[in-house]
């Protein structure tokens, strides 16, 4: 019998609501991020690109023409982009895919380091070019049952914008130990 230390990962979902200020901060953020995406994903696409690739080709650019984004959204889209590209080749080799180039509709804008955002008293706030807005939340059974009981909050959030409402994704880790039978 051996110890093996597992990680369970878990997304909880809420429903949050800002004011004009914060949905106009966060929808300014998604348009530039999805300018970004759809440049990175086509050259992505074209050039078989990497992350890195990506990141020498763009990050300066980038950084000149919108010099107000956080890097972080920056190097979000990298990864973003990687992920499309990668899955679009792959459906275009099985003939599920009818266009020569993919096509970017939804967008879910990642925070990756919890330096950028915050949980507390019952709001997500979030850092933006214009300052730190804040994102209301109901009272959610599951997001309380993970604080309460030795779950950690990771240091990624994602959102989308949907009309007037904004969808956060948390997620949460735990680390459990399980006994495991080597058979030889």
């Amino acid at each position: 019998m051996e110890k093996l230390s597992k990680t369970l990962t878990r997304t909880v979902v809420l429903e949050c609501y800002a004011n004009r200020y914060a949905r106009g901060a966060l929808r300014e953020i998604e348009g530039t991020y999805r300018e970004m995406l759809v440049e990175m994903v086509e050259y992505a696409v074209k050039y078989k690109a990497s992350q890195e690739t990506l990141h020498s080709v763009f990050y300066e650019k980038f950084r000149e023409k919108y010099p107000w984004l956080p890097t972080r959204v920056i190097k979000g889209a990298y990864r973003d982009a990687v992920r499309r590209a990668k899955s679009f080749r792959e459906r275009k080799k099985k003939g599920k895919v009818y266009k020569d180039k993919p096509e970017v509709r939804r967008v879910t804008i990642t925070y990756s380091d919890a330096q950028d955002w915050r949980l507390e008293d019952g709001v997500i706030k979030l850092r933006t070019h214009r300052g730190w807005v804040e994102l209301h939340y109901r009272n959610h059974k599951q997001l309380h049952r993970y604080l309460c009981s030795g779950w950690r909050l990771a240091s990624e959030l994602r959102f989308k914008i949907l009309s007037r409402k904004i969808v956060v994704y948390l997620l949460f880790t735990r680390e459990f130990e399980v006994m495991s039978t080597k058979t030889r």
